[in-house]
């Protein structure tokens, strides 16, 4: 028998790249035969109170009897629901801090965001053990009813040789939010023959601090999925060297590409990166340039970076992570623990 599942998700704004979107589209093909689902798209962007209980009120509304999933950053929309059977899945916490720029505003996102739609949920998933340990300690609440789902690889991400340019390899960035640490990135990377590659729209500031460093570079944003799978097969490394993560799928990414990863030794990038990547102090300057300085020189070091990120995907495969999901829908719609 098929378990009913409502997901329910925030509505896109155009422009914007929604990754959990994907990821559930995906979960959801894989479960086709355990799985009926129903999708919720509220009808109002996640701007402002008078949209935030709109669109509350609209959820409630729209709740199943089955399990209720409450995914992507609209973690209060099972405010008014029944505790018995929801699932609410929370990526980061970063929106802590970017939500709020007063202890009273920090106050009220912790218990619009975090603290009350997880007091409502019956499990509450999550794609680190970092994450986790933020969710944890912002709610006070049960570790236990906290489940670690990692983000599977999408399958357009296979593995692609190429022999390394040593002399000027190409250095492929992802993302250039502010936790993205670009400014000390391009400090490391000035006068090493290389060139940069970077995806995601650069702020004035971003640009202004690119054109000082001297830097060979290009910028690419708005990119089809195959555009960016063609960007990390052209490169030599990926750079990753953000001060905060919720996971890091280019980590994964790069290590299915093969391709060596430089990354931080911070938040959850060590426990996504393993032994498959060379890790950093982010906040040091000097020591990202050792990293790049040391990928670049080192053919031995690459190779058993290779080698070691090869092992590192398959704990990503995406059926295995679809399972993962079945077990907690399960257990939502029967009562046993999962697995």
């Amino acid at each position: 028998m098929l378990i009913p599942v409502a997901f329910f998700q925030r509505r896109p704004r155009p422009g914007f790249n929604f990754s959990m979107e994907a990821i559930f589209e995906d979960i959801r093909t894989r479960l086709a035969d355990k799985v009926s689902p129903t999708i919720y798209v509220s009808s109002h962007y996640n701007d402002g109170i008078k949209t935030k209980f709109y669109n509350i009120f609209e959820a409630t509304r729209r709740e199943s009897k089955g399990v209720n999933h409450i995914t992507g950053e609209v973690h209060f929309l099972n405010l008014l629901m029944r505790k018995s059977n929801i699932v609410l899945t929370v990526l980061d916490c970063r929106f802590m801090n970017r939500k709020s720029g007063s202890r009273l505003g920090s106050t009220l996102m912790n218990w619009l965001y975090l603290r009350a739609p997880i007091a409502k949920a019956q499990y509450v998933t999550t794609i680190s053990e970092a994450t986790k340990e933020d969710i944890a300690r912002y709610t006070g609440c049960d570790p236990n009813k906290i489940i670690v789902i990692p983000v599977a690889i999408n399958e357009s991400f296979q593995p692609v040789p190429k022999a390394f340019n040593s002399a000027a390899p190409k250095i492929l960035q992802i993302g250039t939010g502010d936790n993205k640490n670009l400014e000390r990135l391009f400090k490391a990377l000035e006068n090493i023959p290389c060139h940069l590659t970077i995806v995601g729209r650069l702020s004035e500031e971003q640009e202004k601090r690119l054109k000082e460093s001297g830097i060979d570079h290009t910028n690419k944003y708005n990119l089809s999925q195959e555009e960016i799978v063609a960007a990390y097969k052209a490169c030599d490394i990926v750079s990753f060297v953000s001060l905060f993560e919720g996971f890091g799928m280019p980590i994964i990414e790069a290590n299915t590409v093969e391709r060596v990863v430089l990354t931080s030794n911070i938040s959850s990038m060590p426990e996504v990166a393993g032994d498959a990547a060379l890790l950093v102090d982010p906040y040091s300057v000097t020591d990202i340039r050792r990293g790049l300085k040391e990928l670049i020189n080192d053919e031995e070091l690459r190779a058993r970076l290779l080698a070691n990120g090869r092992r590192n995907r398959e704990r990503f495969s995406p059926q295995a992570i679809a399972e993962q999901y079945y077990q907690v829908y399960r257990s939502l719609a029967g009562g046993s623990e999962p697995k």
